[in-house]
């Protein structure tokens, strides 16, 4: 097989159908446990529930044990330094979706955010941007979308990713093109990034394992959880009733 990127040529794209012909294959095998409630969001139930179970597995066998690990030889201050680096590396994101949904105050307030805590903040490890009354946001394109009038669609389990929708699938391309990241052209450094985001976001996750290995049908919770968080998202401004969040975060990493 020849040698090359990942994304190059005719060979990963090989891999990627035989993987896709895999899941596939895993979904035509999948049952949904008696006595678990349909959702009527969730057309794919069957598919979703199999990739579920690989993002379960790799959760247990990789991800999980690496961000115990990273939790017991890390201190909280290196950690928490971590995190607001690569948040600050991703907070364009924001920033472009501030002028999208037409939040231009805000749009002024966190271009000031990010270049505070990028120079004052050392790149964006420390964050004194909060100190100094520049609230943080959080938009995405999925959001934007929705408050285009974009409908979700069903309900959908990435691969990797976790929870998502039709509409947030299609949002994650252009989120990565109005991040730093995207501008870095070294995949080395993209894959050590990617590498150490996907590690922390895991580790902020570990407080809810409990909570997902005691539930009866942790899938159907964890479906439930995202649906009132993405609701609530979208609907910010004006949140309906059945649209308040769960006191409990979405898990982004998929677990049982």
């Amino acid at each position: 097989m020849p040698h090359g990127r990942w994304f190059d040529g005719k060979a990963p794209l090989a891999r990627l159908t035989l993987a896709m012909a895999l899941l596939a294959s895993v979904a035509a095998c999948a049952s949904v446990p008696a006595g678990s409630k349909p959702d009527s969001r969730d057309h794919f139930e069957r598919f979703n529930r199999a990739i579920y179970k690989f993002n379960t597995a790799l959760d247990h066998a990789i991800l999980r044990p690496v961000a115990r690990g990273y939790v017991k030889v890390t201190p909280q201050p290196v950690r928490t330094g971590v995190s607001h680096f690569l948040g600050n590396l991703e907070y364009t994101k924001t920033i472009g979706n501030d002028v999208l949904q037409g939040h231009f105050v805000d749009f002024g307030s966190d271009i000031g955010r990010l270049l505070v805590n990028t120079t004052v903040g050392v790149g964006g490890i420390f964050d004194p941007a909060t100190r100094f009354g520049l609230e943080k946001h959080d938009r995405d394109f999925g959001q934007t979308l929705g408050k285009w009038g974009v409908p979700a669609g069903p309900y959908l389990m990435l691969p990797l990713l976790g929870p998502s929708d039709i509409r947030d699938a299609a949002g994650l391309v252009p989120d990565h093109f109005m991040t730093i990241d995207s501008l870095i052209s070294n995949q080395d450094v993209q894959l050590g990034l990617g590498a150490v985001r996907v590690i922390d976001r895991r580790t902020q996750l570990l407080s809810f394992d409990a909570a997902l290995d005691s539930a009866f049908d942790p899938y159907a919770l964890a479906r439930s959880v995202w649906f009132q968080r993405r609701d609530y998202k979208v609907n910010e401004d004006h949140p309906s009733d059945d649209s308040l969040p769960d006191e409990t975060p979405p898990p982004d990493s998929e677990h049982e």
